[in-house]
């Protein structure tokens, strides 16, 4: 799999181009397509290095408009990254989970619950299908089944998935530094925690506390300029399965 995001500065031109393919893409985030999602999957078109038959679950459809958008001609879809199939959801056997939650980490939508050695459940209105789930369970237990009724992948469907998408990516960075900020503030002791006895602290070993409280305090502000969400979320979108 390619880099999540080319860290190369883009044109205008570029950027843009980005910005309309990100938007007719389904959004699933499979990385069926060889990149590390939808929006570099677009950027490698953008850029030049990447086709634009390489999204199943865009298909013969999605080819059609990612065309349109680059001024490229229409390609078959490229059997190495797939093919074009019904949607599906995943199941887990839940008599067969014994709750490790890899498929948790590995799920891009946030679509699957439960806690560690507990039962985990998908729920089936949020899974995009993208079965990025099945193979770390180390149980063989998730499987993908056809949504029934059978019905196509919709506009509104890659909407809810973009958004739930930015939400859980929000998620982790939040956690992030919030592992972060623990991790610091052990190295740091609170006045009432110093024992009044105790020698004062060497020049040496007051320049490492403070360095460590700086480094906390970037974290919380790394923290604070964390974007907010807008408009409406995943919440107010109810896929129909």
């Amino acid at each position: 799999m390619q880099d999540a995001i080319d860290t190369a500065p883009l044109s205008a031109f570029e950027a843009d181009l980005v910005e309309r393919l990100d938007a007719v893409l389904p959004q699933t985030q499979c990385t069926k397509c060889g990149f590390a999602g939808c929006r570099p999957y677009a950027q490698a078109i953008a850029t030049g290095r990447a086709e634009i038959n390489q999204c199943p679950p865009g298909g013969v459809a999605g080819i059609a408009r990612l065309s349109r958008i680059a001024a490229r001609p229409a390609l078959p879809l490229n059997p190495a990254n797939g093919v074009e199939a019904p949607l599906t959801v995943a199941v887990i056997d839940e008599a067969l989970c014994i709750g490790c939650t890899l498929c948790i980490q590995a799920c891009p939508v946030d679509a699957i619950v439960g806690s560690a050695k507990r039962m985990h459940t998908v729920l089936g209105a949020l899974c995009t299908g993208c079965d990025l789930c099945v193979p770390p369970c180390p149980m063989d237990c998730i499987a993908m089944i056809p949504v029934e009724p059978m019905r196509a992948w919709s506009e509104d469907d890659g909407r809810a998935a973009r958004e739930r998408f930015h939400a859980r990516t929000r998620r982790l960075a939040r956690e992030r530094i919030e592992t972060e900020e623990r991790r610091l503030a052990k190295s740091v002791a609170e006045p009432h925690q110093l024992d009044p006895h105790e020698a004062p602290l060497s020049p040496e070993a007051n320049a490492r506390k403070a360095r460590v409280a700086a480094a906390i305090e970037r974290a919380r502000e790394r923290r604070r300029q964390q974007p907010q969400p807008t408009g409406a979320g995943a919440g107010a979108h109810k896929a129909h399965r």
